[in-house]
């Protein structure tokens, strides 16, 4: 089991960026795939992006295609995501994920690939 820390959220103004930073306890290359996913209030978690190993390729939702950015870091055991043109629509809570399992990258956004979660970080953004 891997332990996964957000860090980077906060409140920023429409149009704005953020970078999330999630720190993980082992190292990443171990995690077959790892993912952004959010949560806001009343709503169901939804996938952001996701990113595969070894040039797997990465992936990202309708919504944030074009301006966000997910990346690994293997040697700092660290994934991140780059929020740039932030909306209201984007405050949630979001989460870090890894997986450890080979899966089809059709399924990258599915939450139940994924086996291990941080805690979230608070993303607010303000009209």
């Amino acid at each position: 089991q891997v332990q996964l820390v957000e860090s980077g959220g906060g409140l920023v103004q429409a149009g704005g960026s953020l970078r999330l930073s999630c720190a993980a306890s082992r190292r990443t290359f171990d995690s077959y795939v790892m993912g952004w996913f959010r949560q806001a209030p009343g709503k169901e978690r939804e996938f952001v992006a996701g990113i595969i190993r070894s040039g797997g390729g990465a992936y990202y939702a309708d919504s944030v295609k074009g301006r966000f950015t997910i990346s690994r870091d293997n040697a700092k055991n660290s994934m991140y995501l780059q929020m740039n043109s932030l909306n209201p629509e984007a405050t949630a809570v979001y989460y870090c994920a890894a997986g450890n399992r080979p899966l089809y990258y059709r399924d990258v956004d599915r939450p139940y690939k994924y086996d291990d979660w941080g805690r979230g970080t608070q993303v607010t953004v303000s009209s």
